[in-house]
């Protein structure tokens, strides 16, 4: 039997170097670019890596599903991945242009998004949902761009996702959600994209809902690390699916009783900084 690779710093380091070059040049990544993770520690050294290498500040997070069938191998139900400033975009009147890599993964998903009040204690790592409840001060409607220079990132498993930011784009905060402790989980929503109905859903359409997905949060960035602080968004996950999009695609996610976020996909354009 032939031993597997190993994995040493420097492989992981040009990992990240090679995504995040991809992602601020707005080209596409054909493949994974080295060996691939199979754990979750080693991709979140990789997301370690390229957060130190992307020239922003993070300012939230993405919380993603794990698939069932990979659950038990990775030992996580959830997962986690950066979201930067300059990829945060208010909802108005006009769709919100979401860019797209040419070549790389897009989706559009509908997301309850909530924003922690207080930094958290760096020492507390385990919590409950109603201490995750009582961290929050505001929670918004609105729609992740999940993206990724590499086509097929999802089809690659979640370890896999976790390493490029956790395949995020960025993220669109649309309406405030008042007495979202009482009316989050009864809320609808669905997803229209050109005109035809992608999918429905709400809070309880994830495991736990959305509130099990900012406890799991509190705890997977005490643990590395990066205890959350006040202000931090927490994108809380896909209620209705993740519904791929290409440019030219306009997207509506509408949200019943509260209001809808709308979006068109343009083509990205290389970052400011990128060569």
């Amino acid at each position: 039997m032939t031993a597997a690779p190993v994995q040493t710093p420097d492989a992981d380091q040009a990992v990240a170097e090679t995504f995040v070059s991809a992602r601020l040049a707005a080209r596409a990544v054909v493949d994974y670019p080295g060996e691939k993770p199979e754990q979750m520690a080693r991709s979140y050294a990789i997301q370690d890596a390229a957060i130190a290498l992307y020239p922003d500040q993070v300012v939230g997070w993405k919380v993603g599903g794990v698939p069932p069938a990979q659950q038990p191998a990775l030992g996580i139900h959830r997962l986690a991945g950066a979201i930067f400033a300059g990829n945060v975009w208010l909802a108005g009147e006009a769709p919100t242009p979401l860019p797209a890599i040419e070549g790389g993964f897009a989706a559009v998903e509908a997301e309850f998004i909530a924003r922690i009040g207080a930094d958290t204690d760096p020492a507390k790592t385990d919590w409950t949902v109603a201490e995750a409840a009582d961290q929050i001060d505001a929670v918004f409607i609105g729609v992740e761009l999940a993206g990724s220079p590499l086509s097929a990132i999802n089809d690659l498993g979640s370890a896999v996702v976790a390493s490029d930011f956790g395949n995020n784009g960025g993220l669109v905060i649309g309406p405030e959600l008042t007495d979202w402790r009482d009316r989050m989980d009864a809320i609808q929503v669905e997803t229209v994209i050109d005109g035809v109905s992608v999918g429905k859903g709400g809070s309880l359409s994830l495991a736990g809902g959305a509130l099990e997905s900012v406890r799991f949060l509190l705890e997977h960035c005490a643990r590395w690390g990066r205890p959350l602080t006040a202000g931090t968004l927490v994108s809380t996950g896909a209620v209705t699916g993740v519904h791929r999009i290409y440019a030219g695609s306009e997207s509506t996610c509408l949200f019943e009783g509260v209001g809808e976020v709308r979006c068109t996909v343009v083509k990205a354009a290389p970052h400011p900084t990128s060569d």
